[in-house]
C-alpha cells in the first residue's frame, strides 16, 4: 500500500465517520475522532452483517482491500449513539 493509497483511506474512513456522528447525533471531537470512528465504525458494521447474514452493500477496493462504506456509516452512528448514552451527565 502507497502513501497514496493509505491517505484515501483515511479519507474514506473520516468521510463515512463523520456522516456516522451527524446520524448518531454527536459532533465531539475533529478529523481524527471521525477517522477512527470510520475505522470502529467498518469494524462493528462488518460484524454486525456478518451476524445476520446481510451482504455487503457499497464497497471500496482500495489496492486489494475492500472498505465497507455503508457498514462503516452503520456502525459509526450505532457506535457513536451508544457513547452518548452512557456519557450523558445525569442530574
Amino acid at each position: 500500500m502507497t502513501l497514496l493509497e493509505f491517505l484515501l483511506l483515511l479519507v474514506i474512513a473520516g468521510i463515512c465517520g463523520s456522516v456516522g456522528q451527524a446520524i448518531g447525533g454527536s459532533s465531539r471531537g475533529g478529523c481524527l475522532v471521525s477517522i477512527a470512528l470510520g475505522f470502529i465504525g467498518a469494524l462493528i458494521g462488518t460484524w454486525l452483517a456478518r451476524t445476520l447474514h446481510l451482504p455487503e452493500l457499497f464497497t471500496v477496493t482500495i489496492s486489494g482491500k475492500s472498505f465497507p462504506i455503508i457498514w462503516s456509516i452503520i456502525g459509526s452512528a450505532l457506535f457513536v449513539a451508544v457513547i452518548s448514552l452512557i456519557s450523558r451527565s445525569r442530574p
